[in-house]
């Protein structure tokens, strides 16, 4: 069930989620009610019960017959991102920082692991960054390149269909994008497919300056064709 899948990425067991779950969708609820909805063993459902109280996702409410009533799953989606963020900020004080060097030749291998590097490449973008994308994975990543630019951050940007963004320059391949192609101040570069299998990273100029050129005469091309066509 996906809703237990995702529920699970919040530091909960199987069981927990699915008794968080039932919470959410049923309300306040004890022990028997809990375990007879689930399928868990009554032993297991008050073991769980106790965790998931523990990690903030239920109140204990006692009276004749003690209920268990859900926090919204807004406000412990919230809470929990809140505390894996300041245990990011502490983790980034207390551990030392590497002696900065170029990257090598890095594969970015699964679907979500690319989208997560591109993701994190566009957020850490202090200047400019140029994307070579297909229109589709331009719609995936939209609200973080609005980000970006709302920021002035120059984002230059070529894709495979018309497209007009506010404060974005934008280039228009009559050719379909098959590959991403991403540099990031003019630092960092990924290149590859985006629904994988891999994608190559790195820091290493040639393979920067490489793409760049590569984007640069693609724009050009553009421009070319625009002109010819006026």
């Amino acid at each position: 069930m996906r809703e237990i899948d995702l529920l699970t990425q919040f530091n909960l067991t199987s069981n927990e989620a699915s008794i968080y779950y039932a919470l959410l969708t049923n309300g306040s609820l004890n022990g028997y009610q809990i375990a007879k909805i689930t399928g868990i063993s009554r032993s297991n459902t008050y073991n769980s019960l106790a965790a998931l109280v523990e990690k903030g996702c239920a109140y204990k409410i006692d009276g004749e017959s003690t209920l268990y009533s859900p926090l919204s799953i807004e406000e412990f989606c919230s809470n929990r991102i809140r505390s894996l963020e300041s245990a990011k900020n502490e983790l980034a004080e207390l551990i030392p920082q590497g002696t900065e060097s170029e990257q090598e030749y890095v594969t970015v291998t699964g679907a979500e692991h690319i989208r997560n590097k591109i993701s994190n490449m566009i957020a850490d973008t202090d200047k400019r960054i140029y994307m070579s994308l297909p229109h589709d994975v331009l719609d995936v990543f939209r609200d973080d390149i609005l980000k970006i630019a709302a920021k002035n951050i120059k984002v230059v940007l070529i894709t495979d269909r018309y497209e007009v963004i506010a404060g974005i320059t934008v280039f228009i391949s009559d050719e379909p994008i098959v590959q991403v192609r991403i540099i990031s101040d003019s630092a960092k570069v990924l290149t590859g497919d985006f629904d994988g299998p891999s994608c190559l990273y790195s820091e290493k100029k040639n393979l920067v300056e490489l793409i760049k050129d590569s984007i640069k005469n693609e724009m050009t091309l553009i421009e070319l064709k625009k002109n010819k066509t006026l």
